[in-house]
């Protein structure tokens, strides 16, 4: 039997005003980089893919481009360099259009897209929130999961309004931002033994991150 693909798609804001929290960012995401590495221990089964996606204002930047997990190295300040302004819708359209044509036509796959930004669209040009909205839902349909992890906004407004379910805010510092990553490691976990027990339909709906996202 093939093994099952996980495609984790990871969009992360590098506006300017994530510059106060850089180094707290860098740590906790090299850290969930290091649980996806260590995924095959506990789920031999499945093949992991990763895609990291930072954008602002000066542009939308692909840093990990659909990358095997066994592959995956750290970032570092000289990578992730805050600045500017927030066009998180286009991050979003950009990104999930581009991985929903490598998944198109393939079978036994799952999908997880990942959103963390500390504030509100104020830069798109191509895609409006309504886009965004339909996009999402027409993924959710087949199978794929969203999350939505923000500080400093409304974040239930937003990801409502995008039609995200799985939701969490955190504080923006540096224990704040621990607690989020170490919450969204074992939301992950939860994920990934949900795509060994159910099916693509079963873990688009199952509740596990009601758990962990509050």
């Amino acid at each position: 039997m093939k093994n099952k693909k996980v495609f984790n798609l990871i969009i992360l804001d590098e506006s300017g005003s994530m510059e106060s929290v850089k180094s707290f960012i860098i740590s906790g995401f090299n850290e969930l980089v290091q649980s996806v590495r260590n995924v095959k221990k506990d789920f031999p089964e499945q093949e992991h893919f990763v895609s990291l996606i930072t954008f602002n204002g000066k542009g939308i930047k692909t840093i990990l481009d659909n990358i095997s997990a066994d592959y995956l190295g750290q970032i570092n300040d000289t990578v992730y360099r805050p600045d500017s302004m927030t066009p998180l819708f286009d991050a979003i359209g950009d990104s999930v259009n581009k991985l929903k044509r490598i998944t198109d036509g393939q079978d036994n796959f799952n999908v997880l897209v990942t959103i963390l930004t500390d504030g509100l669209e104020n830069a798109s040009k191509e895609y409006s929130g309504n886009d965004i909205k339909k996009l999402i839902e027409n993924l959710r349909d087949r199978g794929w999961t969203f999350t939505y992890i923000g500080t400093d906004h409304d974040i239930d407004k937003v990801a409502d309004s995008i039609s995200i379910n799985n939701k969490m805010s955190f504080a923006k510092t540096e224990e704040g931002i621990h607690e989020m990553f170490a919450c969204e490691n074992k939301a992950r976990k939860a994920f990934y033994s949900a795509v060994r027990e159910f099916s693509e339909e079963d873990v688009r709906d199952f509740d596990f991150f009601k758990k962990h996202f509050k």
